[in-house]
């Protein structure tokens, strides 16, 4: 049977695990995000016509088009914490190989090179490239060094009462992020004391101590896992 778990090992020796998404879900959240984006050119084609009488309404509806096509996945994997709202529906995230929510520039990169994962039809030459490496990685992931992952119920940590998720207040490295996570996801299995000691190892970033430091890191966590 075909293992789809993908492990990253962070300085210290802690280990990562996430399940990395086929070909399939990742259609249906294509299929879902086409049929969202053709009723937003739809709407923007019925709103453009008034323009027309000034020669204006194919000028905009063209820069409207062009955005939607190759903005739309960026702004959403950037700032919806990796998922377009097919990904969200489909419980798939885009994320770093390092396990770590992705960035402007691979955002960027991957879905640029969508162009080139459609060829010679359809995404042909995605889907192979997918099927030909356990990372289910295709072209523009490859170059990206990017993972779509799963985020479904079971992938995340145990819910915990009154958690609600902090963004950090100033940019994280990468080490650092995964750090977080892994200390969010483990945190149930630790000691209190055995938290409070890991918790001010990163007293600089939460600027916190003791159970606040505690807290501060878990809702750091949940914030880089996309929880709500």
């Amino acid at each position: 049977m075909l293992d789809t778990r993908y492990r990253v090992e962070i300085p210290g020796g802690i280990n990562l695990d996430a399940q990395v998404v086929g070909p399939i879900p990742r259609f249906f959240a294509f299929a879902i995000d086409l049929a969202f984006r053709g009723v937003i050119v739809f709407v923007l084609s019925m709103a453009s016509i008034p323009f027309g009488a000034f020669g204006l309404g194919g000028g905009f509806f063209l820069i409207f088009l062009f955005a939607i096509e190759w903005l739309y996945p960026v702004l959403f994997e950037v700032f919806w914490r990796g998922q377009t709202p097919g990904k969200k529906a489909l419980g798939i995230s885009v994320i770093n190989d390092d396990l770590t929510p992705v960035t402007l520039g691979t955002s960027l990169v991957r879905n640029l090179l969508r162009t080139v994962d459609f060829l010679p039809l359809f995404y042909l030459a995605g889907l192979i490239t997918m099927l030909s490496n356990r990372r289910f990685q295709r072209l523009g992931d490859l170059a990206a060094g990017t993972l779509v992952i799963s985020v479904g119920e079971s992938n995340r940590p145990a819910p915990q009462r009154d958690l609600v998720p902090l963004a950090p207040s100033t940019p994280l490295l990468r080490t650092e992020q995964s750090s977080i996570i892994d200390f969010l996801q483990r945190s149930q299995q630790l000691s209190e004391p055995r938290q409070r000691e890991l918790a001010s190892i990163l007293e600089g970033i939460t600027h916190e101590k003791d159970d606040n430091g505690v807290l501060q890191l878990q809702r750091l966590g949940a914030w880089f896992l996309g929880l709500r």
